[in-house]
This record gives C-alpha cells, sequence and structure tokens, in this order.
C-alpha cells in the first residue's frame, strides 16, 4: 500500500480513539503491537481480536474503534505478515459446514409454511463470516479506501497464494456492491480543479503519460474534455477517468493529438469527440464494470453541451498486436490476410521496425494482419483477442478504422507497430452490436476493415 491510505486510516484511528495507545487497555493494545511478519505467537492474538469484531459486544461505536485498531495493525505489518494475516481470514473464517449441513436438513425436514424462513436461514449460513468482518470497514473513515487497497494487495498476493483467492473473490463482490455506478458521481475535471486531483491524473494516466504540467494543461485546454468517477466515500480519488478531445473528423494520430503547439480547435465547428485515453486509477476495483457506464453518461453529458457533434469514437492502442505477430506459428498466419507477404519478408521480421513509407510493401502486410488481430475471437471464449477492443466491443462500438504511424512513441512501436485503431460508437446500433457481441463473439467491422480483410 502506498504511504497516503496509511495516514488517512491513521487520522481515522485517532479520531475514534482520541488517546490513540493510552486510551485503550492492555488487551487492546496488544492488537497495536503485532510484530510486523505475524509470527506463530502473535496469530493468536489477531485471532482473537477478528473474534471480538465478529462478536459485536459494546454497540456500534465501539465496533467501528475495534475495526479501525485491526485496520491499524494490518497497515503496520510487514508483506509476510499481511499474507499470515490474509491467509487467516481466508482459512479460518469462511463458510461452517456443520452450519451449512444443519441449515440444509432444517430445509428439507420442516414443513412447506416454514420453507421461507428455512430458506434464509440457509442462506445466512453460506455466507463467510469474514464477511461481516470486511463490512465493519466499510462504516469506519477511510475504511473504504482502505478496503480498495487491500484487494489490489490480494490481487498480487493470490499470484503465488491462491489459498487467498476465496477472500480475494468476497472482497470483489462486496466492492461492487459499494461501486454499484449508482452510487458514483461523474465529477468533470479542468485545469481549476485542485492541485491534489491534478496530480492524481498524472500519477494515474495509463494510456499515454503526461509528461508535464504544460502537457496536462494542454489535455485540459478549451477543446478537450476530462471526466471522472468518484465515490462518495473516496472524494479525492478518482476511480477511471476519460480524456476527450473535441475535433473534425476521426483523428488518426495521438501525438498530433496531444502537440502542445497545434492550435486549439474551435469547439463550436468541432463534429467529432475522440476519446483517447482511459485510465483505471485504483487496481483494487479491477473486474467491477465502470468504463462502460463511465462512456455512456459521458457522450450524453456531451451530446448536452454539444448538440452539433455527429460522431463519439476512440483512438485506442492495440497493446497484444506486436506479441500476437510475433508469436504465432508461421503455418497460423499463412491462413489470414497478408500472412504469406509478411513470412515472404527475410527474418529479422520485426513490425515495431517498419516505419515511414519506404518500407517495401510492408505496411499493407501489417496493416491486413492487424485487421485480422482485431477480428479475431479467442477459441476458449467469445471475446476478442485484443483486451482494448474487448471493451470497446462489448459496449457496443464498431472497429471503424486502422491508422499508420498513429503511436510513434517507444510504447507505441513496441506494443502495436505504431498503430493505432477507431471504435465508433453509433448511438442507434450501441445496444444490438453490444448484444450481438457478448451473445456470439461476431465484431462489427465497417468497409475500410472488411477491404483489409479480403
Amino acid at each position: 500500500m502506498q504511504s497516503q491510505p496509511v495516514s488517512i486510516f491513521e487520522r481515522a484511528f485517532r479520531k475514534l480513539v482520541p488517546g490513540g495507545l493510552e486510551s485503550v487497555g492492555r488487551r487492546q493494545a496488544n492488537i497495536l503491537s503485532i510484530a510486523a511478519d505475524l509470527p506463530d505467537s502473535d496469530i493468536s492474538i489477531v485471532r482473537e481480536w477478528i473474534d471480538d469484531c465478529l462478536a459485536g459486544s459494546g454497540g456500534a461505536v465501539e465496533a467501528r474503534k475495534r475495526s479501525a485498531m485491526l485496520g491499524r495493525a494490518y497497515l503496520k505489518l510487514s508483506k509476510p505478515g499481511k499474507i499470515r494475516f490474509l491467509g487467516l481470514l481466508a482459512e479460518e473464517y469462511g463458510v461452517n459446514e456443520r452450519q451449512v449441513e444443519n441449515a440444509i436438513d432444517k430445509w428439507h425436514s420442516v414443513a412447506l409454511a416454514q420453507k421461507t424462513e428455512a430458506a434464509q436461514a440457509l442462506r445466512k449460513a453460506l455466507i463467510p463470516s469474514r464477511i461481516a468482518l470486511l463490512m465493519q470497514f466499510n462504516s469506519v473513515p477511510s475504511g473504504v479506501r482502505f478496503l480498495v487497497e487491500m484487494r489490489d494487495e490480494l490481487l498480487t498476493f493470490c499470484k503465488d497464494y491462491p489459498a487467498l483467492k476465496p477472500l480475494e473473490s468476497d472482497l470483489r463482490d462486496l466492492l461492487a456492491t459499494w461501486f454499484d455506478v449508482g452510487m458514483l458521481q461523474l465529477e468533470e475535471i479542468s485545469w481549476n480543479s485542485s492541485a491534489a486531483m491534478l496530480e492524481k491524473l498524472i500519477a494515474y494516466e495509463a494510456v499515454h503519460a503526461i509528461k508535464s504540467w504544460k502537457d496536462l494543461k494542454n489535455r485540459l485546454d478549451s477543446d478537450r474534455r476530462c471526466f471522472a468517477f468518484i465515490h462518495p466515500n473516496m472524494p479525492d480519488e478518482p476511480l477511471i477517468f476519460v480524456e476527450v478531445a473535441l475535433v473534425n473528423g476521426l483523428a488518426g494520430n495521438v501525438q498530433k493529438l496531444l502537440d502542445e503547439d497545434a492550435p486549439t480547435q474551435n469547439i463550436d465547428t468541432a463534429d467529432t469527440a475522440i476519446f483517447y485515453s482511459i485510465s483505471n486509477a485504483q487496481r483494487g476495483l479491477d473486474g467491477i464494470s465502470l468504463g462502460n457506464f463511465l462512456i455512456k453518461q459521458v457522450v450524453q453529458k456531451l451530446q448536452e453541451e454539444f448538440p452539433q457533434l455527429t460522431q463519439f469514437a476512440t483512438l485506442s492502442p492495440m497493446p497484444g498486436f506486436c506479441r500476437w505477430l510475433n508469436n504465432t506459428p508461421p503455418e497460423a498466419l499463412l491462413q489470414l490476410p497478408g500472412g504469406e507477404e509478411w513470412l515472404n519478408y527475410p527474418p529479422p521480421r520485426d513490425p515495431a521496425r517498419v516505419t515511414g513509407t519506404d518500407n517495401n510493401g510492408q505496411q499493407e502486410a501489417i496493416m491486413k494482419l492487424a485487421a485480422a488481430y482485431l477480428s479475431t475471437v479467442r477459441p476458449d471464449a467469445n471475446r476478442a483477442l485484443d483486451p482494448v477492443g474487448h471493451f470497446h466491443l462489448s459496449n457496443g462500438a464498431q472497429v471503424a478504422r486502422l491508422n499508420w504511424m498513429a503511436d510513434t512513441s517507444e510504447k507505441g512501436l513496441r506494443q502495436s507497430a505504431g498503430l493505432m485503431v477507431n471504435y465508433l460508437y453509433e448511438l442507434p446500433k450501441i445496444v444490438q452490436r453490444s448484444q450481438h457481441y457478448t451473445s456470439t463473439g461476431a465484431i462489427s467491422q465497417a468497409p475500410a476493415i472488411k477491404k483489409l480483410l479480403k
């Protein structure tokens, strides 16, 4: 976890326990003095404290105080200590199998008039006991942020400790409830927003790095818009944000779009909104769908502000293209448009090096292969190979146009051979295309893409 959430939680602890350690009893102080690596001698202290939290004695105020103290203790642990702490929750505070079996037996044995009550008891028995503990943090100041950060760590720990996965899944489900789109606020971020918010835009931008304050100011100029989802319990933290450029026609080069010296677009004549960057700011919310709702709400807001807009599209990277091209066997490439031409070039074949116009026809081969990549569905699921493509297609977009040398940054060349793609959101067709894609894997293609695939 970063230091900022720790200091915020520290303030929450001091607010709930004004006297700090001096105001709590010896037994309570034990939880705050456990060793950072949580040795066996301290595991029993944590277990006893968790049991006290779940017992719920002392009323709401005491419950909040205990939760704050437990959270403070967790934040002071080292990585091995946190893994042991989370492992305790995952292994010892799951579903009580005996209670579930008893509830099932009762449901089978009771009369029809008592089935509803028995079913409710069974549902309650199926809820892991750790859920009640996690929910207690929701009532602590900064507790929601604490849990978002905890899941961020869990996602990393689960790679080496799969036994933590049930706990991670429980926490994801809780966060999905607390971060329902109906509870989020759409906020426009401008150059006049707080310095803290602007600093976080710079830190969290994941698609096209913001290089300076001048770069950021350009992205927030009069012909640009930036919108973010904010949660009431995390008012200073963008959850996800999108950057938009108001232009004429489909944009085909991100360096031109981000050129700080380019003239400002007359927004009264702009006919197209280009979504050129969407960044998830909180890894702890991975897997919780926010982006599709963000795009739809931003489109609605832009339509209200600029009724002359006729196109809503993206200028998107293809982060998996070069890896796919380099790892696809030659016999498979030969079955794709452009594959034979590409394989006819002598090795080493490096799509990232095919730049400019003097490329001996390799541009056409790569464009065809890129169209094939964007139109290929994973054999094990009805979803596009490209993760960015999957996101936009599931939201109802169409693969509209490929742009040659659209991103000549080192990252753009390495990942996408400099290519970028426009996904077009045609408002009357969004719902139909989304349903068709999610149910069958069918990818909507504009004529320009179909031409490359012939």
